[in-house]
Parts: C-alpha cells; structure tokens; sequence
C-alpha cells in the first residue's frame, strides 16, 4: 500500500438497504472523492434479491456442492458489486461485519458459522477483497463466553482457515463499545496479539473506543466517572502498544452529545438493548460536525503518529441515514467530503486529489 491515507466510507453510512439502492450510494461515494468502501453483508443480500439481468445467478450446487439458490444470488451479487465498484473507481476494503462468532457457548452453532464462514470468503473472493472483519459478540451472557482462551482459540480458528487459502484471507477483529464481554480496544489487542497469525490483526474505530471510555449515553453528563483520565490512558496505551502489522484499517467517527440520556421514556430506549448500542445506531457523526463530543480527533491522531498509513473510513449509522428520502445518499456523501477536507487540513496531510462535488464520475479524476 502506498505510503497514504486513503479516504473510505462503510456502504451504509450513505443509507440503508430497503430505502437507498447500492448503485446509489456508490456513484455517490465516487462523485465526492472517496476511493474505498467497507460493504455491508446486509447490502450485498439486497443487491441479491434484484440481481440485474447481466447478472444471472447459476443454478443451485453449482459453485460448490450443496450451495443454495439464495447462495448463488449472493455469488452473482458479489460480482455485480465488484463490477459497479471497478466502473465507479472503488476499491472494496472489506466485507463486514461476520458477527456473534467468538466465545458461543453451542458448539453446534459454532459449526454452523464456521460453514458461513467458508461461504463469506468466496464472497470475499468475488469481490476482489482479501479482509473481513470480526466484531465482538453483542448476545446475552447465556449464549457466549467470556472465556479468553476460548475466545482466542475460536479467532485462530479462523485465522487458521484464511491462511489456508490461495490467497491468504485476513480478518479484522473490532471491539464494540456494547461487546459482551470484549468492549475495549486494548482488551481486542490483547487477543489479536495472542492469536498470534499474520493474517489476524485489527479495526480501530475512534467511535467504540471513546464510546465505551469516555462517553456514557446512559449517564445525564454523557461521560463515564473518570473519561478524561481514562481516555487519556488509553491514548498512551495506543501509543506504547500498536504494532502497525496488525492495524488493518482505520475507522473515524463522532458522536452525539444527547440533550437526554438513553434510560426508560427515551426515544432511542430498548429493553435489553445496551444504550451505547441504541446511540450508536441514531447518532454517530461525521468529525467536525456540530453537536460531536468524542475525542476522536485526539484518538486518530495518537493512532497516526505511530506511523499508520492507508484506509481511514467513515463508518456512520444514523437516524438521517435511516430516513428514506431519496437525497440521503447525495447529502451524506457531501457531509462526509466537507469533514474529510477539514481532516486533513486537520491532521496536516497532503492534500489529496478529492473533486468538487458534481465533478468525478470515473477513477481517473480521482488521483
């Protein structure tokens, strides 16, 4: 990878399947100069359901014994989404999220994801992408472990199946700032450092980190009891810790500062819904933009003077991106071009070569 910063979006910061076409939200991710995506599981099953007739899905069992039908939609899927990105100039980071893998306490349904599993990677290889990324599990303590050998065995299963392959697979585990039992990212480094696989590293996403030590949607102040001095630890920690090896990519995001907090009444409140999940779907922020409150900048930065370079994503989900009027991808897009100019005007980056809105339409504009 060139010595860069590569600016990506996740697909559905720019909307949501069932309001907001893939084709969209690519063309508009191009328009204004982002150079990557991480797609969505869930948006590559809705391109899967209205495949264009260029695009025909092959019989069931015809890619590998035993596919179904619905598999080989997903198949032919995957090789439109890698076509329309190719036309658009975009690369595919990743293929996200394969969730509620580690620590499950059925092993018979530990079996079943790792079938998943084999699928997602031919997926993975119609794309044209080698990484897929892992969060921590988010289900009920009755139905996953916090057990860190088991955890750590169940990832190097994985990252012993990627690196069967020809190519290598790699995967990017992810502390969710509502894990289960894995919701800070030095705990999620400790792991990837003990799985101990060249093709096993990390996403570190500014919004979880800070999201589980300084902010606390739940609380009247929005903060935890002691956010300043944790976070702060937290940042020399990334400091003294990273091993830019196993950094796959970076991703960058605020968060809301709510007038009130996520407990019963609240709009955003969900029975047996973590509040920093519930806060996560409705208000993340694109940096810069008005009501953030999350150190973010401070994080990414920390992040950036060890020496990382490449893809740094806006991974956004919103209630403005739920919406389904028909210009939320064309306004989410120019939202995230404004804060990615001011990044890194921010971060005293070079430049890159990102078009005024309305001007790219191909790969070539945008070096």
């Amino acid at each position: 990878m060139a010595a860069r910063f590569v600016p990506t979006i996740a697909s559905q910061s720019l909307g949501r399947t069932g309001h907001h076409s893939l084709e969209d939200r690519l063309k508009a991710c191009a328009k204004y100069g982002f150079e990557a995506i991480e797609l969505f599981y869930e948006d590559l099953e809705g391109v899967a359901g209205a495949l264009p007739s260029s695009h025909p899905p092959a019989p069931a069992g015809t890619s590998f014994s035993g596919s179904t039908t619905a598999q080989e939609q997903q198949l032919a899927a995957a090789d439109y989404v890698h076509d329309l990105c190719t036309r658009h100039g975009l690369e595919i980071l990743c293929l996200q999220p394969f969730m509620h893998y580690d620590g499950l306490l059925d092993l018979s349904e530990h079996r079943v994801r790792l079938r998943e599993l084999h699928f997602w990677i031919m997926l993975a290889k119609r794309l044209h992408t080698d990484l897929i990324q892992i969060p921590s599990t988010f289900l009920p303590k009755s139905k996953c472990t916090g057990d860190r050998g088991r955890i750590i065995a169940d990832l190097r299963e994985v990252a012993d199946i990627g690196l069967r392959c020809s190519p290598s697979i790699r995967f990017a585990y992810e502390a969710l700032c509502w894990g289960t039992h894995v919701d800070r990212w030095d705990v999620a480094w400790d792991i990837v450092e003990a799985v101990d696989r060249p093709n096993f590293g990390t996403c570190l996403d500014t919004f979880n980190l800070a999201g589980r030590v300084y902010a606390d949607p739940a609380a009247e102040s929005g903060l935890t009891e002691d956010a300043h001095e944790a976070t702060q630890q937290s940042i020399d920690k990334l400091r003294r810790k990273l091993d830019l090896s196993k950094v796959f990519y970076v991703e960058v995001c605020d968060g809301e500062r709510l007038d009130a907090p996520i407990r019963p009444g609240h709009d955003w409140y969900v029975v047996d819904q973590p509040a920093r999940m519930s806060w996560s779907r409705n208000a993340r922020l694109f940096p810069f933009e008005e009501k953030g409150y999350l150190p973010a900048l401070e994080i990414l930065k920390a992040i950036c003077d060890t020496g990382y370079v490449g893809h740094i994503s806006f991974e956004l989900f919103s209630r403005t991106a739920n919406a389904a009027d028909e210009s939320v991808p064309e306004d989410h897009a120019r939202r995230a071009q404004t804060s990615w100019r001011r990044l890194v005007e921010y971060m005293g980056w070079e430049p890159q070569k990102t078009p005024p809105s309305g001007e790219v339409t191909n790969a070539a504009n945008l070096r």
